[in-house]
């Protein structure tokens, strides 16, 4: 892809202006042109992968994410591409829209570029074409999503319709349907869960706030955009800190595919007034997700964005993804609404959070705690809260980072009881100074209890075994070695455990704690974990016949924190004990 000369003035951290923006859309546009069929209304990329939709509905995405950057590009001489292709899909070249259909999401895409583009596009249309586009896009108003963030696409499509003058006491209903039931996905301080359940990853950001806000804002409806923009300016604060120093996104969820539509409420903030971000913050941010994935193959020789992370790569994918799914990448161009001589375009760039200090922030929503360190830029999660079990590993392991990968086998970032290294059923015990701990059953009926302390680069993670038989094998795992850059991972075993990068132990008589030290750094010639840290583990109490864990961790900076394992509730019907774990 061919961009213009970076700005070292203007953005001396990416070099990237507006002008590379634009270059980038462009480019990708004229990439895909090549694959539209006769009529326009499909665009079918190469590739032997179908989604479990097939291929007609393939085609469809490849237009509509398409369409989606068209609009945000107001690229008028593509808009009448698309023009003639829509004519053709509503008149029967599209699948219907259905129940559960993915002809649903892709109505979404038509619906919000039809609405930001209707002087350029929908005004410009035969009467007879719009007649039919709103009968086809009308069948979103009433077909049945799935519950997750695709109770957003109807919202989306009858934003669209109720604007134009059409469908509208269906368009409304299905407005208020589909806010209502997000509502009881909003876990507070900004996040939402993806639906029933913990799933916390970047649906908040590119769907659960995107619609919204776009909505209310298009909208003009000040209520609405006051709960929903100042529900996204709480997010953006946590939301700024997934990024490394490098530009990537934390390796974290399903659809990475997606890649740089991490930036979509990045450039939402901006466009809508509802963000804690300095123009030149936002800008960085989105410039630097942006040119890490062009600089490492997210786009092939053919100019197409390939089906993976980097260059191509399977492991990232799920069954819905076909070969348009990366153009949902498309929504990283948001930010191209704002006009050239906006502040987020002529600021210059800023530090992102994790250039500016070392920090370790606790995300109360999906009780995380987020660890980062300005020497190298290095982001790390600490997962103690989200979890989707039909998208390991990308949910449930203990941890994720901005340069390392979830390995299937052997598993990263995990604990292994009894030959069981699942993590089910995760339950929150809470994120704050410095830590940050959950608990959860194993299938063998045994629980594990599990506590993260981080200060700087590094971690100690304790994890209690509860409800094993004695000699029950226990095995851990610490970080998996760096996708790219000089990161270095380290793991040592500091009670109950021993051996090197992967750590064994076995359980004892009752509940037995395992401690490790961990660190991932791409620090130059770092000091030995045990001149950094140490931890102390005495049994202090006896509640009833369970034992009662202190854990005192002490810093080379001199702080200290201390933290109890306790049991809570115990069980009528078992042996079973559920345990808890807090700063004391």
């Amino acid at each position: 892809m061919h961009l213009p000369p970076p700005d070292a003035a203007l953005s001396p951290r990416t070099g990237y202006t507006r002008d590379h923006w634009q270059a980038a859309a462009d480019a990708l546009l004229a990439a895909v042109e090549p694959y539209a069929t006769e009529d326009r209304a499909l665009y079918h990329f190469p590739g032997s992968r179908e989604s479990w939709s097939g291929g007609l509905s393939d085609g469809l995405e490849g237009y509509a994410r398409t369409l989606l950057l068209a609009a945000f590009r107001r690229d008028e001489t593509a808009l009448e591409r698309y023009a003639s292709g829509l004519a053709a899909g509503v008149s029967g070249a599209w699948p219907r829209i259905e129940d559960r259909s993915q002809p649903l999401v892709e109505a979404a895409s038509i619906a919000l570029a039809l609405r930001l583009t209707r002087p350029l596009l929908w005004d410009r249309l035969d009467d007879g074409v719009r007649q039919r586009a709103a009968a086809w896009l009308g069948d979103a108003l009433t077909a049945e999503p799935w519950p997750c963030n695709w109770e957003l696409f109807p919202v989306t499509v009858g934003g669209f319709l109720e604007a134009v003058g059409h469908e509208q006491e269906a368009s409304r209903k299905a407005i208020d349907r589909g806010l209502e039931r997000i509502e009881q996905w909003y876990v507070g301080d900004g996040w939402y869960t993806d639906g029933p359940g913990r799933a916390f990853d970047y649906y908040n950001g590119w769907a659960m706030h995107l619609y919204p806000v776009l909505h209310a804002w298009l909208a003009d409806d000040p209520d609405l955009l006051s709960l929903y923009g100042g529900r996204l300016t709480t997010h953006l604060a946590d939301y700024a800190r997934l990024f490394g120093g490098d530009g990537a996104p934390l390796h974290q969820g399903r659809s990475l595919t997606y890649r740089f539509a991490t930036t979509a409420p990045l450039w939402l903030g901006a466009l809508t007034d509802h963000t804690p971000l300095q123009p030149g913050e936002t800008r960085r941010l989105a410039s630097g997700a942006l040119k890490y994935f062009l600089e490492r193959d997210a786009v092939d020789d053919q100019g197409l964005l390939t089906l993976g992370w980097h260059g191509p790569d399977e492991s990232v994918l799920q069954g819905y993804s076909g070969p348009a799914s990366p153009y949902w990448a498309s929504k990283g161009f948001l930010g191209l609404l704002l006009p050239s001589d906006h502040p987020v375009w002529t600021a210059q760039e800023e530090a992102g959070p994790a250039e500016r200090q070392n920090a370790v922030t606790p995300i109360a929503g999906p009780n995380w705690l987020l660890q980062s360190t300005s020497s190298d830029g290095l982001v790390r999660l600490h997962n103690h809260g989200s979890e989707d079990v039909r998208y390991d590993p990308f949910y449930t392991r203990f941890a994720y980072s901005t340069v390392t990968r979830p390995l299937i086998s052997p598993p990263d970032n995990s604990v292994t009881v009894g030959g069981d290294p699942h993590r089910e059923g995760i339950v929150p015990l809470g994120a704050g100074e410095g830590w940050a701990a959950s608990r959860n059953a194993l299938s063998s009926g045994a629980e594990l209890t599990s506590l993260v302390v981080a200060e700087g680069a590094v971690e100690v993670r304790a994890h209690l075994v509860s409800g094993a038989g004695p000699g029950t094998d226990v095995y851990v795992t610490g970080w998996a070695r760096a996708e790219s850059g000089d990161a270095r991972a380290d793991l040592v075993g500091v009670h109950g455990l021993t051996g090197d990068s992967e750590l064994s132990g076995t359980v004892g008589d009752g509940p037995t704690l395992f401690v490790a030290l961990a660190r991932l750094t791409a620090e130059h010639n770092p000091r030995p974990l045990a001149e950094l840290v140490s931890v102390e583990m005495k049994v202090v109490a006896t509640d009833g016949a369970h034992d009662v864990h202190d854990l005192t961790v002490r810093w080379s900076s001199g702080s200290e924190q201390h933290f109890r394992f306790g049991c809570t509730v115990a069980d009528e019907r078992s042996t079973t004990a559920s345990w808890s774990v807090a700063p004391r």
